[in-house]
């Protein structure tokens, strides 16, 4: 996209009015994939309705502190920052033997709160090393080792390692979850078609259809009070208007333990490699042209500021949103004033307790059918990167295919008891290292995909490394015969 096709571009302001139009519509596009990892957690992690508020409402929080922190200091792009999926399984890896396995067996016996401490402590180290990466300017470095070969599998295994997330949640009311996937694939593939609206909000749109229609269910009678599709707002009931008591280190002090660090510091390696993309894309579409490699650096290393900041307000790590830049070529607006203002109203969000309350009484079902839509399409993403590169060649298809099967092999095995008696074996603290890499499969998919693609004699044309914007750009076709909102 050339700079004469920008509406607004990077330095410029809009009319005040038009411009919270335009950031609120940065905030609806954002909206549903930040409030469904929440929710997908509170869930295994056993909390209530007014815990998961709670929880919802720091989310909020600190995807506006990370957005203003972006735009105002980092790669100082339209970014949104928004609760990254990268991290899911790593959260799901301590929440497990925290809330789910009890102390005889292994686990620790804690609870959701305690689970959110060492979630705390992990997301800080793991801040830790990635703003030394960033300001020291090793992510430039760290990026010619990086190709398609290595970069779809590991997306692919954001999406596939989280199926148990998808139809046993779906099962708890067929029916709604049912009505939520065909609701989400109507809007999104056919309706986008012919309205704009439809185009930008399908998850939004498809969620609040389907929880009407579970509200009504609700107010008739039809749901009764243990039915897994009926809408209570019972946590509006215990919630703040405005938050003063729990805003920092909401669960308390964090927690460290090694193996759940190791675990989530896989999840920063795919959280910065969809940055990568997400920068030269948005640098792009607002007319800015290739982002220079300081640029770059400033932006993961501030993407660490706002994660460590996180770890104190409460919520999870955070990445730059694709969906968010989506919208900046669909808009034509690449102004980082608009996304600066979408950044306050996060914040305020954030600080509304309310709001976490509402967003809280979303049913299961409904948030189960999103999840089977939802990380089927990330997985997808990681097929497109992966086709990036060559797949004629035969190194490719064997690198990238071992990978992936054996990111989803390995965590299979040391899950099981004869992967768990072998950790038990290894000494000086070494079976929980290798336990939280072994466990992740993103982690297994990078290592072995990084060191078999560089060892392995391939043509750059082969690995998919051209010149350019760079391997990881989304695709930013057929934006230009879209209706421009604003």
């Amino acid at each position: 996209m050339s700079s004469q096709t920008v509406l607004y571009g990077l330095d410029d302001k809009p009319p005040f009015p038009r411009a919270v139009v335009l950031a609120v519509q940065h905030v609806l596009t954002m909206f549903g994939s930040t409030v469904a990892v929440p929710l997908l957690l509170a869930e295994p992690m056993q909390m209530n309705a007014t815990q998961t508020a709670l929880l919802i409402s720091s989310v909020m929080l600190c995807s506006g502190v990370a957005t203003l922190l972006q735009t105002t200091f980092g790669s100082r792009l339209p970014i949104i920052q928004g609760v990254s999926f990268s991290f899911l399984a790593a959260f799901s890896g301590v929440i497990i033997p925290t809330v789910l396995r009890p102390e005889s067996a292994g686990g620790l016996g804690g609870d959701g709160g305690e689970a959110m401490q060492y979630i705390a402590g992990a997301v800080i180290v793991g801040a830790v090393v990635e703003m030394a990466l960033g300001f020291s300017g090793l992510v430039g470095a760290v990026r010619h080792f990086l190709s398609p070969v290595v970069v779809g599998p590991v997306i692919m295994l954001i999406g596939l390692a989280l199926y148990q997330a998808g139809a046993p949640v779906a099962a708890s009311h067929w029916p709604t979850s049912i009505l939520t996937m065909t609701l989400v694939i109507l809007f999104s593939l056919a309706l986008s078609r012919r309205l704009l609206l439809f185009r930008l909000f399908p998850m939004l749109l498809a969620i609040l259809a389907s929880v009407g229609v579970c509200y009504l269910g609700t107010v008739f009678g039809w749901y009764g009070e243990d039915h897994a599709a009926r809408v209570s707002f019972e946590a509006m009931q215990n919630s703040e208007w405005l938050r003063t008591t729990d805003v920092l280190f909401p669960w308390g002090a964090p927690k460290f333990a090694t193996s759940f660090i190791i675990a989530v510091l896989a999840g920063y390696l795919a959280s910065i490699l969809e940055s990568f993309g997400d920068y030269h894309a948005c640098s792009h579409m607002a007319g800015g042209g290739d982002p220079t490699p300081e640029q770059i650096s400033r932006g993961i290393g501030f993407e660490g500021v706002g994660c460590a900041l996180t770890g104190v307000f409460g919520g999870f790590s955070s990445t730059s949103y694709s969906e968010n830049v989506g919208l900046v070529g669909l808009t034509k607006v690449g102004s980082r004033y608009v996304v600066q203002i979408a950044g306050v109203i996060l914040v305020l969000l954030g600080l509304f307790g309310k709001f976490g309350a509402i967003a809280a009484a979303i049913p299961q079902p409904v948030v189960g059918g999103l999840y089977c839509v939802m990380f089927g399409l990330i997985s997808a993403v990681g097929v497109r990167q992966f086709a990036k590169a060559d797949l004629d060649s035969d190194r490719n298809l064997l690198i990238g295919g071992f990978a992936l099967f054996m990111g989803l092999s390995v965590p299979a095995y040391f899950n099981s008891e004869a992967g768990a008696a072998l950790l038990l074996n290894i000494p000086y603290g070494l079976g929980d290292v290798l336990g939280a890499i072994g466990k992740t499969g993103m982690a297994v998919a990078a290592i072995l995909g990084i060191t078999l693609d560089n060892l392995i004699p391939g043509t750059p044309a082969e690995r998919g490394l051209h010149d350019g914007p760079g391997v990881l750009v989304p695709e930013a076709a057929d934006i230009d015969d879209v209706e421009v909102i604003g």
